[in-house]
């Protein structure tokens, strides 16, 4: 083993090409595209544990060629279980939803968020973490109490989760247990919780009344189901406001944000539509119409993620020849004169073809 190398257990088994040093192995496999990787990791047991070093992907982020790759969690209707899944890109050949068995289930009640390569799941009182290189995962500090109805997004390199907890109420005399808003933060440099759970002074009861939440300029916006229960927290002031009108008319479940624009795929009107922060208003993409109206007719849910610079996924269901299956389609942004719009799909694909499965969410990591 080369000497400029510090041994470790990924890297004990002889070197993957014994002629070359370690570190020129490295430097040239973390210039091979990623989509490769899969069929290279069955070369030799060596090539396996290359492929899940962290020195190559560290290796890979210096060189500037990291990708996104995306994780889904599904719902197994038959067995109630919520297990995560990662999209594989094939080199000749259609892209498939895998399940990852070497990671933890998510509760039902939990919430998951990706930093970097990392994806961090918080469930009704703890908290993992699994690197998405290797596939390894860690367990996080407890809550200090159950938090319910769990919404997580992340401002630089905190996690912001909000929810409901309980609280004591001190009234006259007496005192009595009742829900009050609390946000709670989970620093990803340190792997910790912030010592206090914040209490807010929000005038919102329990229950799950947001349908999505989203990031635009450093502030959470939380959709409600019903439009008076639809707010922005300022993580800074520590501050509740009521949504903007125009933001609040419009049903973005299952939204993304691509380059400080929100998007949503409108089933109804069979559309994506863009809200831009900066003009505060809502305009529809451009180019994908008919692709919208054939593919998703029927859809009864979709999902878009954010799938780096200018282009997004959309995984939505659809039943051809009478089974059930789910589809994800890549879409490129341009932004073109005059502030239009344009969409282009690169690919869609039929990701899960068993109709027992439901997606619940879906992250986009940086490898």
């Amino acid at each position: 083993m080369s000497e400029n190398m510090e041994q470790s257990p990924e890297m004990l088994l002889s070197p993957p090409i014994p002629s070359l040093p370690d570190d020129v192995t490295i430097d040239i496999v973390a210039r091979v595209p990623r989509s490769h990787y899969p069929t290279l990791s069955l070369v030799s047991k060596s090539f396996r544990k290359l492929i899940a070093s962290s020195k190559l992907y560290k290796r890979r982020s210096q060189l500037g060629i990291t990708q996104r790759r995306l994780y889904a969690v599904l719902r197994n209707r038959k067995t109630g279980e919520f297990s995560f899944y990662v999209l594989h890109r094939k080199l000749n050949g259609y892209n498939r939803l895998v399940v990852v068995r070497s990671l933890p289930f998510m509760s039902s009640r939990g919430s998951c968020v990706s930093v970097g390569s990392k994806v961090y799941v918080f469930n009704d009182l703890s908290v993992l973490s699994f690197d998405c290189t290797s596939h390894t995962v860690q367990r996080g500090p407890n809550f200090p109490q159950r938090i319910s109805y769990k919404e997580a997004n992340v401002i630089g390199k905190k996690v912001y989760v909000i929810g409901d907890a309980f609280c004591h109420y001190v009234q006259g005399t007496g005192w009595m247990k009742v829900w009050q808003k609390a946000v709670t933060v989970f620093d990803t440099e340190t792997e910790s919780l912030e010592p206090k759970l914040v209490k807010e002074d929000m005038a919102v009861g329990v229950g799950p009344f947001w349908s999505d939440s989203v990031v635009l300029e450093d502030k959470i916006y939380l959709k409600g189901y019903m439009n008076g229960n639809s707010f922005v927290y300022g993580p800074e002031e520590r501050k509740w406001e009521l949504m903007d009108e125009v933001l609040n008319s419009k049903d973005w479940e299952g939204a993304c944000v691509v380059d400080g624009v929100l998007y949503y795929h409108d089933r109804s009107g069979k559309v994506l539509m863009a809200y831009d922060p900066k003009q505060g208003c809502w305009s529809v993409v451009n180019g994908l119409e008919e692709f919208l109206a054939v593919e998703t007719a029927r859809s009864r849910w979709s999902i878009t993620v954010n799938y780096g610079a200018e282009k997004l996924a959309l995984f939505f269901p659809k039943k051809q020849y009478g089974e059930k299956m789910i589809c994800c389609a890549e879409i490129g942004l341009e932004r073109r004169q005059g502030g239009e719009i344009w969409g282009k799909v690169q690919w869609c694909h039929v990701v899960i073809g068993d109709g027992s499965f439901d997606m619940v969410k879906c992250v986009s990591v940086t490898v």
